[in-house]
């Protein structure tokens, strides 16, 4: 009986909501394009 319960918890904690994942995936996006203008805005600059 416990041994149920403890698979139900498990499988719970596994489970993760589509909206926290978007949410996820768009600021790791975000932080990647923020990375890559700031670096080509650098380069520019000791270019230029």
């Amino acid at each position: 009986m416990k041994n149920k319960k403890n698979q139900k918890v498990k499988e719970e904690k596994r489970h993760y909501d589509k909206g926290q994942i978007f949410v996820k995936v768009m600021a790791g996006i975000l932080a990647i394009l923020m990375l890559t203008a700031t670096c080509g805005t650098f380069i520019y600059a000791l270019i230029g």
